[in-house]
């Protein structure tokens, strides 16, 4: 028993593993299993076409999902996998910020780099100079 656990630990050394991107696509997974189960209940037995087209699209779709899955838990580029888990996670954080800051902040994409910049909110019409590339442009409050 301790060669084999060795030996498995040794094949997940440097593997990437899970992270928030995983477990929603493993919810999103889990999601489409239900819900071909539940809708499988309510097609007609006569749909027989139909049925064939939902299960055939469920297959791939859910083939598809698990690959993926796996691919990224057993990938060995570990910064790959983590720059599309911050860039996800990103884009969720971004949205929870700009509902959070509704009232106080405001946020504007530079026109030059399209970084987005959180600026306070103030009336009438403003120059903001982007701190990434220096670009200077003019903000309607």
């Amino acid at each position: 028993m301790g060669k084999f656990k060795n030996k498995i630990q040794r094949f997940f050394y440097g593997r990437y593993g899970g992270d928030t991107l995983n477990n929603v696509l493993l919810g999103v997974y889990l999601f489409i299993v239900l819900a071909y189960f539940i809708g499988s209940l309510f097609i007609p037995p006569a749909a027989v076409k139909v049925k064939l087209i939902v299960s055939l699209l469920y297959y791939v779709l859910t083939i598809t999902l698990f690959l993926l899955i796996f691919y990224r838990m057993l990938s060995r580029n570990v910064i790959k996998r983590r720059r599309e888990n911050d860039r996800f996670c990103g884009f969720f954080r971004l949205r929870k910020n700009k509902i959070r800051d509704r009232k106080t902040h405001v946020y504007r994409k530079c026109p030059n780099c399209r970084a987005v910049l959180r600026l306070p909110r103030a009336k009438g019409k403003h120059h903001v100079v982007c701190p990434r590339c220096k670009h200077r442009f003019e903000v309607k409050g």
